[in-house]
């Protein structure tokens, strides 16, 4: 990348785990595609006054060549109240769009019939 790796922890404690978690799923997504220039990660701990079962937000902005820009804002679902799996599934996210917009990129789109004659 071009730019240093953001990462944004809101009132999530910092640790190595934490950072070193999001550069191995970062290095996996380069070690495929490595055409991305910058990335921010910001992860978000559930609200405070609700007790448990609340996901953790994680949200990816990466920037690529051409001015294209891949974002996951998602929250997961009832399994995203552990940080390792949401943080883990954002990371999918990103990969599964990155391959769409390689696909576009490449010109290996699928187009589907419209059924007119």
């Amino acid at each position: 990348m071009e730019t240093p790796l953001q990462v944004e922890l809101h009132d999530v404690k910092s640790s190595d785990y934490v950072h070193e978690l999001i550069e191995s799923n970062l290095a996996k997504i380069e070690k495929r595609f490595g055409r991305a220039t910058a990335c921010r990660v910001v992860v978000q701990a559930p609200n405070a006054h609700h007790k448990s079962g609340e996901p953790f937000g994680v949200t990816i902005r990466m920037a690529l060549p051409a001015k294209r820009e891949i974002h996951v804002d998602k929250s997961s679902d009832e399994r995203g109240a552990d940080m390792t799996f949401a943080i883990n599934d954002a990371f999918k996210r990103a990969l599964r769009q990155l391959e769409t917009e390689a696909d576009q990129m490449q010109g290996r789109v699928k187009y589907h019939a419209t059924g007119e004659a």
